[in-house]
């Protein structure tokens, strides 16, 4: 099997569920890691799923992903929108990044209209829920399958 595909969660997405379920529906993270799982098993892929509130911590996932992972699925939550730590890690990334969001950051407030992670990432997956993860996840199975034919 391919080295796994690195799945990282920013902050408050612990909370969701019950974290403005109008926005961010009714699924929890551990239902979203369940369908990822499902998912990557029908694609033969390994996954790996976490979760931090820490900017700290999700630069050093990244950092430590070089070399280790396949490529990396990333909802940075909030960090989205601030974190130059967060882009300058995905820059040195040696692999694909695949950002994701359970909503459509771009029909919200205006200040998520921006993305740090975008300009790092191959692609962007917004507004379907936690099946945007699934999406993100069949792209990478195509994208790492594109790379090993070349």
């Amino acid at each position: 099997m391919p080295s796994p595909i690195l799945i990282l969660n920013g902050p408050n997405l612990n909370l969701l569920g019950e974290r403005e379920p109008e926005i961010y529906g009714t699924e929890t993270l551990a239902d979203i890691a369940a369908a990822v799982e499902t998912a990557a098993d029908a694609l033969g892929l390994n996954v790996e799923f976490r979760q931090t509130n820490a900017e700290a911590e999700l630069v050093t996932w990244i950092q430590e992903a070089r070399g280790k992972y396949a490529g990396i699925v990333l909802n940075a939550g909030a960090f989205t929108h601030t974190s130059v730590a967060i882009y300058d890690a995905l820059l040195l990334c040696e692999q694909p990044v695949i950002e994701v969001h359970l909503s459509n950051i771009f029909r919200r407030e205006p200040f998520r209209h921006h993305s740090y992670v975008a300009p790092a990432a191959q692609g962007l997956i917004c507004g379907f829920g936690g099946h945007g993860y699934v999406l993100a996840l069949q792209a990478m199975a195509r994208i790492l399958d594109s790379d090993a034919k070349k």
